[in-house]
């Protein structure tokens, strides 16, 4: 898919099939990687994260309330930052599991909790970082900033922890069957709570370069930033009941959305027309992932 639509934009527009276009594609990507990467270890648990742009924007608070700080410190306001987030993330897996409470509806508190402490922390204004955030942005390797680059370790790093450590096989069994995950010895409750958390730590991370990118922190960034991911995750054919997913196929996933809008911004294309188009590419690749997962279990 994602390579029908590069070479279908490549020859009805005049300016998408360029180094220039790649760049700022691959620029603008690292956010909705890293969060999609997340999302995929939530969702193969059998798990779904709606708090992960909302979660986004209070790490991105925090990452500039210390940066602008007495301290000044950059390293520190990252690390705030990534912590913040994983905190958030724990909270929405310790919730769920003690309770036994649905994971859509703890983190669509979480949603509106993270918000309303954004607005709180910002008093509901952009803040401004100028330059102490130039070193985040910067570029690295042909053009790309160290974002980019940043985006595809974690990238690999997960692949290889879901298909190659016992933790990824753990976080698979218990999205394929709990019970069968707990006679077996692996905490069910525990692995669940981790991957949250490590959702909740790279919402933290991809926060850190969003303000990077924009030189500011928005008090409504992210603002359906879960619903990419979401969607990413869906069009990588990663099975929203759980027990099956790849890291990879999701970035491929956010890819496809990513170049799908810049395509159709570039031919022209109003928003309200993109978003129709995005959702019913949304909806054909869920509908091929079923047939797709049907044909697996008649074999």
């Amino acid at each position: 898919m994602l390579v029908a639509l590069v070479v279908v934009f490549g020859l009805t527009t005049s300016h998408f099939a360029s180094w220039t276009t790649a760049r700022a594609l691959a620029n603008q990507a690292p956010d909705t990687l890293l969060v999609a990467t997340g999302m995929t270890l939530v969702i193969v648990t059998g798990g779904i994260d709606l708090s992960v742009g909302s979660v986004l924007a209070l790490s991105a608070a925090v990452f500039g309330l210390v940066l602008t700080g007495p301290a000044h410190s950059l390293a520190l306001a990252a690390v705030a930052s990534v912590l913040t987030g994983t905190a958030a993330g724990l909270v929405n897996g310790a919730v769920s599991v003690r309770w036994q409470l649905p994971t859509f509806l703890v983190t669509l508190g979480m949603l509106e909790m993270a918000r309303g402490a954004t607005y709180l922390l910002t008093d509901s204004r952009t803040m401004y970082l100028g330059a102490r955030v130039d070193l985040v942005s910067r570029d690295v390797l042909f053009g790309l900033g160290a974002p980019a680059v940043l985006a595809i370790l974690v990238i690999a790093g997960g692949q290889f922890m879901l298909t190659r450590l016992v933790f990824g096989r753990e976080l698979l069994a218990v999205g394929t069957n709990a019970e069968a995950a707990r006679l077996a010895g692996i905490s069910p409750g525990r692995v669940r709570i981790a991957a949250f958390g490590l959702a909740g730590a790279l919402a933290g991370l991809a926060a850190i370069v969003q303000a990077g990118r924009l030189a500011a922190v928005d008090p409504n960034a992210g603002t359906g930033l879960e619903l990419d991911a979401i969607a990413a995750v869906v069009i990588g054919g990663t099975s929203l009941s759980g027990g099956r997913g790849s890291v990879v196929a999701s970035a491929l996933g956010a890819l496809v959305i990513l170049v799908l809008g810049a395509g159709l911004a570039q031919l022209g294309v109003q928003e309200p027309t993109r978003r129709l188009v995005t959702g019913g590419v949304i909806v054909a690749a869920a509908i091929v992932d079923h047939y797709r997962a049907k044909s697996g279990r008649s074999r």
